[in-house]
């Protein structure tokens, strides 16, 4: 009739506790076999168990004591992508899945997906490893439908142990869930090591000329095609950090730093009670983009190993200049202005090693998705910066439409003179590679404005430096844009006071100002996005003969036009159509430009014009002679003289 699993780990010993189970059957998992109702106590079954439960109680406690005063020795960072194939749990043949973890005595869980087999939960967990021998270093993770009415439901288990797993590398695991069906996919990575002896302390770290010529070796352009997914190695020393916000209240912090690679994501210990802190470690990432941003943030570790945010910098790895040792400025959460402190600034040195062909290849290729993206939300000041965008881009092609109209109008003879003749000899000659000749063109003139050749220059010498082993010295800072030149430099007093000019002018706009630019660009995006849809309505129309006599002339032009492209070759019809253009002003002087297939095209009527010009259904003239107000107000007359009777 049914049956029912009870999970004695969950009873307290020596506690009567109630209990409502649901029966099961696998063979009828959508089926409601009941429940069953019971108060279970659990009780050791001799004395020396009874011992060996109150002794590890108390061991745990000991343990949970001395964790409260005891640093964590590392940090395993866990992202929680999906899960595919999990169990129906449910009624409907779904489930609502989340997931527990728990490393020693510390856990976590996630938030519910409702309604699916295969969630996508995209959150991001950090645990601490302890030196304690009795907590171990396995990772429990659980997956659990939740069950509103009853206890929730465990569909699934694996132990990750974390003794067998590389330090400072992002782990990609795909793991079977043991209990269950399905499987789990998570990001692990451990970092943040306290102890001296690892690799990444700079103080024991010593690349050895081998170590070195093995690795340029691995990514010269000779072993191109053997590893073609490995694009490069990046070495990241962090030295330190100075002039952090403070945190706590007693005026310090207690910072720590994140390196992120897209989904690698390494950080290093906190220094606890300072805001100059001196980490000295070096990492080390796999490149498989070299287009990637290396993300370097420094929080604040709190108690119950929360975070707080002092600041962060952007560094793609194309602008990395190899062996420089420097300072850069931290920027606030949106990477626009200075973050909060005593003008901020972490100090770093980077390497990256790179076989430029397999760049190449893995250009042309999907870029990597960054599974821990923030969700975008909907912000007034984004939606309005988005439009003033896309507005600017929009403006370069009206600007390019009206240019090419005054040569067509022979607003100057000269310039339209100029102009036909290009047009036709373009059209008479032109071939398709001259597309890509035209683009390579405009490629090298704004390669010769922008005085990129340094920055070429800069970065061979760069890569043959690395390849030598030379020192690299940099007496200049050419290479260096503008952006970062304005970066390095700290704010004097005078710069805060117009900022706070500038801020107290932008708090005396007015609310009637503000709602008014929201409701221009609100009304610029409803218009574009109405004429958008009204132009596909009228195309759809077209098509489905919403009006026959346009329908119909679509066919006849649509004939006609087939035949030209038959028997007359496109670069004929384009230099008739562009002569064409050029000739109205001398010949038709007075004509009004036009596009022939737009205005046959804003004849038909879109779908909000066809609902206007929709009939009502009339009324017999009986009923209408009935309903007017003559016959109403004669009802009304009579009605008052048989109540006054």
């Amino acid at each position: 009739m049914g049956a029912a699993l009870l999970d004695l780990t969950q009873l307290d010993l020596g506690h009567s506790q109630d209990i409502t189970l649901e029966l099961k059957d696998p063979d009828r998992p959508k089926q409601h076999l009941g429940e069953i109702y019971l108060t279970a106590t659990l009780w050791p079954r001799n004395q020396q168990e009874k011992e060996q439960y109150f002794q590890r109680t108390n061991r745990l406690a000991d343990v949970n004591r001395r964790l409260k005063s005891q640093i964590w020795s590392s940090v395993v960072t866990i992202v929680l992508v999906e899960a595919k194939n999990l169990l129906p749990m449910d009624i409907d043949g779904l489930s609502d899945p989340y997931v527990k973890f728990r490393l020693g005595t510390e856990k976590y869980k996630s938030k519910v997906v409702n309604k699916t087999l295969n969630p996508i939960w995209l959150e991001q967990f950090d645990l601490h490893l302890y030196e304690d021998p009795y907590l171990g270093q396995e990772l429990e993770v659980t997956v659990w439908d939740r069950d509103r009415s009853h206890q929730d439901d465990l569909m699934g288990k694996t132990v990750i142990d974390l003794a067998t797993l590389e330090r400072e590398t992002t782990h990609r695991l795909w793991r079977e869930l043991e209990d269950g069906s399905g499987s789990i996919f998570l990001l692990l990575t451990i970092s943040g090591t306290t102890a001296s002896e690892t690799i990444s302390d700079l103080a024991v770290h010593e690349e050895t000329p081998i170590e070195h010529t093995q690795l340029v070796q691995r990514y010269s352009i000779m072993n191109t095609l053997q590893r073609i997914r490995d694009v490069g190695h990046l070495t990241v020393k962090v030295y330190r950090a100075q002039g952090l916000a403070a945190a706590d209240l007693g005026g310090k912090s207690d910072p720590f730093c994140v390196l992120e690679l897209v989904n690698s994501r390494l950080q290093t210990q906190t220094e606890y009670k300072t805001l100059a802190p001196n980490w000295q470690k070096i990492f080390t990432f796999n490149v498989k983009d070299i287009n990637s941003v290396l993300e370097v943030t420094v929080y604040d570790e709190d108690r119950d190993h929360k975070v707080e945010f002092l600041g962060k910098v952007a560094i793609p790895l194309l602008k990395i200049r190899n062996g420089e040792k420097r300072w850069y400025a931290l920027k606030d959460k949106k990477l626009r202005g200075r973050a909060k402190g005593n003008c901020p600034q972490i100090l770093l040195e980077m390497t990256v090693i790179w076989n430029i062909f397999r760049a190449c290849i893995r250009t042309l290729n999907p870029k990597e998705k960054k599974y821990m993206e923030p969700e975008v939300k909907f912000k007034r000041q984004v939606f309005l910066r988005n439009v003033l965008r896309l507005k600017a881009i929009i403006v370069i092609f009206i600007d390019i439409g009206k240019y090419i109209q005054s040569c067509w109008e022979w607003e100057s003879k000269m310039r339209s003179i100029f102009a036909l003749v290009i047009f036709i000899l373009g059209c008479y000659y032109f071939e398709p590679y001259m597309i890509p000749g035209v683009a390579l063109l405009i490629l090298l003139k704004y390669y010769l404005l922008s005085g990129e050749r340094s920055g070429f220059n800069h970065w061979i010498c760069g890569q043959v430096a690395v390849m030598t082993g030379a020192p690299l010295i940099y007496a200049t800072s050419q290479f260096q844009d503008h952006t970062e030149i304005g970066s390095d430099e700290c704010p004097t007093p005078g710069d805060d006071d117009d900022d706070e000019d500038d801020k107290d002018k932008e708090e005396k706009k007015s609310l009637k100002e503000r709602l008014q630019a929201i409701q221009e660009v609100t009304q610029t995006v409803q218009n574009s996005i109405g004429y958008l849809a009204s132009l596909c309505e009228k195309v759809k129309n077209l098509f489905n003969f919403t009006i026959p006599y346009l329908s119909y002339l679509a066919i006849l032009l649509t004939i006609a036009g087939a035949i030209v492209l038959y028997f007359i070759p496109v670069r004929y019809l384009i230099l008739v159509w562009g002569v064409n253009k050029f000739s109205r002003k001398i010949f038709r002087p007075h004509s009004v430009p036009n596009n022939e297939l737009l205005d046959l095209i804003s004849r038909v009527p879109d779908n909000e014009e066809l609902l206007n010009y929709k009939e009502l259904k009339p009324m017999p003239t009986a009923d209408c002679e009935r309903g007017s107000p003559s016959s109403n107000a004669t009802r009304r007359e009579q009605r008052k003289r048989h109540k006054a009777a």
